[in-house]
């Protein structure tokens, strides 16, 4: 199924999401309304909303409490980038200024702990234990692999399964929990709740993936940040592990030496790309991606055969060959 097909499917609920997520954000504080309309008017996927959205309907919810699950799932990813943005000192995002670049350090911090705590009310007023607890779980997580993605940071030393366990922890857990909660939604039996989980869990690495793999062969206009921006800030990605791991002793030395330099001011990207493009660094990366997709295929498996689960398995497809 190709994304204007999936769209076209789901445009009801998401009209219902963006409902809820324009409603959840407003606040009496004029500063936290033109961050929070600055960041929803930014042009996002919203494709952890949509992943909820059809896995609750895949298997086989007719309600509409997903809405404010979907809302909740991404006002966490909302406020983990503008968290995110602050850290690395980022200044563009999706093809403009992050909202730090806009309105400074404080106001992206500050309404980044509004849209967190609004994720949590809204959480508890759905009055179940089992979400509040996946959520919680996902949440704290997340930021365990913040944190480790900082400790990562300008260290060669990083090798694939620490690489992997970051994108486990910052970026698959949400996707994972979006899933899950569509399925807790449905009320259907753990095994299947399980499989629906880590088609999501396996989904959102291929997509982080595929992120890193863009860093280095994407275009500005369609990823909205420019190229090279994780390694002038010393993220340590699987393309780079392959050069150091498989590349010469010239071109693992230049890497590293890249990586360790504290203020990425001596990067040779275009050394850096021919290296990477001489070695298959990105043919390799894609192929991890794609068993990741493979598996996550395998697990839609649980469900019955519907226009959803199309859907869901298309998504797994677009996560590879997006070119943003």
């Amino acid at each position: 199924m190709r994304l204007p097909d999936i769209q076209q499917l789901a445009a009801p609920d998401m009209a219902g999401i963006d409902t809820v997520i324009r409603t959840q954000l407003h606040s009496e504080i004029v500063l936290i309304n033109q961050v929070s309309e600055y960041i929803i008017g930014g042009g996002g996927k919203r494709l952890r909303p949509l992943l909820h959205a059809l896995t609750a309907r895949a298997a086989g919810y007719q309600g509409h409490q997903h809405h404010i699950l979907a809302a909740v799932v991404e006002f966490i990813h909302t406020a983990t980038l503008l968290h995110d943005d602050v850290v690395d000192a980022s200044n563009m995002r999706r093809g403009r200024e992050t909202a730090n670049q806009m309105f400074g350090n404080s106001a992206a911090v500050l309404v980044g702990d509004f849209v967190y705590s609004r994720a949590f009310q809204m959480m508890v007023g759905l009055n179940s234990m089992r979400i509040m607890e996946v959520l919680a779980d996902a949440t704290n997580i997340i930021a365990e692999g913040e944190v480790l993605q900082l400790m990562n940071c300008r260290d060669p030393e990083v090798d694939e399964a620490r690489y992997l366990q970051v994108i486990r922890y910052k970026t698959a857990r949400l996707f994972e929990a979006a899933t899950r909660l569509g399925a807790i939604l449905a009320q259907v039996p753990l095994d299947q709740e399980n499989a629906l989980a880590r088609y999501g869990a396996h989904l959102g690495t291929a997509f982080q993936v595929i992120d890193d793999v863009l860093d280095y062969s994407g275009h500005t206009a369609e990823t909205g940040k420019n190229l090279g921006d994780d390694l002038a800030e010393g993220k340590v990605t699987l393309p780079l592990i392959h050069v150091m791991r498989t590349g010469s002793e010239q071109q693992a030395a230049m890497i590293r030496s890249i990586i360790t330099d504290p203020d990425g001011s001596h990067t040779d990207l275009a050394a850096v790309i021919d290296a990477i493009e001489s070695t298959g660094a990105l043919a390799y990366s894609r192929e991890c991606a794609q068993r990741e997709v493979d598996t996550a295929l395998s697990c839609l498996a649980c469900l019955p055969a519907s226009p959803y689960r199309e859907a869901l398995a298309g998504l797994a497809d677009i996560a590879i060959s997006r070119s943003s």
